[in-house]
């Protein structure tokens, strides 16, 4: 059984006491149904804009949707979208309906949607308003467009995205006249503004059936990244590796936890490796330097759908080192550390777990990671110098000395090297001494 939160409930209560039929649709009825807690609330409504407006005079409402009937009601439990019902016009620009018309009945509005499973109306009386059959499929895990699949992708092309992205959320199976109304209009993807690709591939990405999604459509998604199609039954013909590159990534990305940046870096981090491959005379594919050709190809990824530049900073060093060791010793891991910092260090750590996992052909990989995690906690439990931050001295210690501009950090660094090196203890005195002594030797030179 439903049962509305207050805040909706409210505004339910407030626009029926007006005399405008009101329901619940959509995500978060579907959500609902499904037993998943909604993120928000949407709400259709028989009162036209201005009637909306009337009804909630004295609240908190955002009319920046209204030229398309749509009013955001803003609570004390979060804000709630609120539709009048009505069916779009044409999509000339294959994304934004041209115009949209009023219509009374909510079983109207309902037949412009996407998936029937999304194309659920529910009042706390009155019950589900289930025209499509989307319940029916919600429980027999199936994703159906509603009426023509043509029309409603040709509508909106971003519709396949979102399709692919329900598949790699909800474990669903596209039904067949769907999935191949998907391919039929995959080419309109292109016409897509890049933000809103990003934001459909992220969510497909950090679904729980990701790799089921990635690997049912991988034609789809090459579409909108063209770059990645070398991978699609590119034979690695390596001992290391069970399966092709593709294969490999997109189950990598699976083992990844679902951070955006984290997914990202799993599909991309061998994507250079087709443009590398060469076969050795024993017939074993090598793919030498694709750490740096897959970080190119990345980037060209990146700055087409507009990744921010911190995302995109990340991205970039996950896949450009995701083959260089982090450590066999304690040595090393603060090396490491030193080098590219604890988060990224962590990042990793679980970026490499994921690849060894897609490897399919080695678990003894994975235990060495976890060996390299342990020596992580320890250096950090240690509270070991790896940073400038950690050194015992300062630069004004430096300059007490007599040191000045650049020559303070040349110091610094060379002191922090000494201690990496475990050349040097990392105090006050020790330091002093070989700031002394370094001295010395240049003042000679």
């Amino acid at each position: 059984m439903m049962r509305l939160p207050e805040h909706a409930a409210r505004a339910v209560a407030a626009l029926e006491a007006a005399g405008y039929q009101t329901w619940a649709v959509g995500g978060c009825v579907r959500d609902s149904l499904r037993g998943a807690a909604p993120h928000d609330w949407d709400l259709c409504t028989a009162a036209r804009p201005d009637q909306m407006q009337a009804v909630f005079a004295g609240g908190r409402v955002l009319e920046t949707g209204l030229r398309h009937g749509t009013l955001t009601l803003l609570t004390g439990g979060g804000p709630i979208e609120i539709t009048t019902f009505r069916t779009d016009g044409g999509y000339s620009d294959g994304r934004h309906p041209d115009g949209v018309r009023f219509v009374g009945s909510v079983e109207d509005d309902l037949a412009r949607r996407d998936f029937t499973i999304g194309a659920m109306a529910w009042h706390p009386q009155r019950g589900l308003c289930d025209p499509y059959g989307g319940l029916d499929d919600l429980q027999e895990g199936i994703l159906r467009a509603v009426g023509d699949p043509d029309a409603r992708f040709a509508e909106d092309a971003l519709r396949i995205l979102r399709g692919i992205r329900f598949v790699s959320r909800l474990g669903f199976a596209v039904e067949r006249e769907t999935a191949a109304a998907m391919r039929r209009q995959a080419a309109r993807l292109n016409g897509i503004a890049a933000e809103r690709v990003r934001g459909e591939l992220t969510g497909l990405l950090c679904g729980r059936f990701v790799h089921r999604a990635l690997r049912m459509f991988a034609d789809l998604i090459g579409v909108v990244l063209p770059e990645l199609t070398p991978m699609f039954g590119c034979a690695q013909r390596n001992p290391h590796h069970l399966y092709d590159v593709w294969e490999h990534s997109i189950r990598a990305a699976a083992q990844v936890p679902a951070d955006p940046v984290l997914r990202w870096a799993a599909l991309l981090h061998d994507c250079g490796k087709p443009a590398c491959k060469t076969v050795d005379e024993q017939g074993i594919g090598h793919f030498y330097g694709h750490p740096a050709v897959s970080r190119t190809i990345a980037e060209q990824i990146a700055r087409r759908l507009r990744f921010s530049g911190a995302d995109q900073d990340r991205l970039l060093l996950l896949v450009e080192q995701h083959d260089r060791p982090l450590g066999e010793n304690d040595k090393l891991v603060r090396r490491r550390l030193s080098q590219i910092g604890e988060a990224r260090f962590r990042d990793l750590l679980v970026l490499k777990k994921g690849d060894a996992v897609g490897q399919g052909t080695h678990p003894e990989d994975v235990a060495a990671l976890l060996e390299t995690e342990r020596r992580l906690r320890a250096v950090l439990q240690a509270d070991i110098c790896f940073s400038l931050h950690h050194l015992a001295v300062k630069g004004n210690d430096l300059t007490a000395l007599g040191l000045s501009g650049p020559a303070v950090g040349e110091m610094l660094h060379f002191l922090l090297d000494a201690v990496l090196d475990e050349q040097a203890e990392n105090t006050r005195e020790a330091l002093l001494a070989l700031v002394r002594a370094r001295m010395e030797e240049q003042h000679e030179q």
